[in-house]
């Protein structure tokens, strides 16, 4: 095993970046419903400006300092990674996450802030707007909670099983 207190170290980069990225999750959430609320497509262009580069100087990062804190702990101590339930159902969820992130949130983004920039101009399309926002208040959810779940699972370490379980048990 490496050194104590160097697996110490990737321990607290490992759950510093989780509170980094989950809190950046919950406050893009917040600051979204604040801005709707308003009514002022100047103040939600602006916000929606704001999330975008919350998530590219924030969330983004933190996810790359979670896979290898997380990795790098788990081949530090020599724990199988898809043989160990948690750690396997976590990366699941922290996928699915990154999958709602990357193939709905990032692009409804774009598109509610161009919305908003329109509206700044002309007349505001709040019928599209509220879909658009449905949509990526659905989806903010699912990346929110998938991650939360896999933080509570690397918690609270539950013996559940691992991919090579669940394969032996397919056969």
């Amino acid at each position: 095993m490496m050194n104590p207190h160097a697996y110490l170290g990737l321990k607290v980069l490992h759950v510093a970046s989780a509170m980094v990225f989950l809190g950046s999750i919950v406050l893009g959430l917040f600051w979204k419903s604040h801005a709707d609320r308003s009514k002022n497509p100047a103040i939600i262009a602006h916000t929606m400006e704001g999330i975008i580069r919350s998530d590219a100087l924030f969330t983004i990062p933190a996810v790359f300092v979670i896979v290898l804190g997380g990795f790098g702990m788990a081949i530090a101590a020599r724990t199988p990674i898809l043989g160990t339930g948690w750690i396997f159902w976590s990366i699941v969820l922290f996928s699915i996450s990154g999958l709602a992130f990357g193939f709905q949130i990032a692009p409804l983004q774009s598109r509610m802030l161009a919305v908003a920039r329109g509206g700044e101009k002309a007349e505001f399309d709040w019928t599209r707007y509220g879909l658009l926002s449905r949509s990526w208040h659905f989806w903010g959810i699912v990346a929110l909670v998938a991650p939360a779940a896999a933080y509570a699972l690397m918690i609270f370490k539950p013996d559940i099983p691992g991919l090579r379980e669940l394969l032996h048990l397919a056969r």
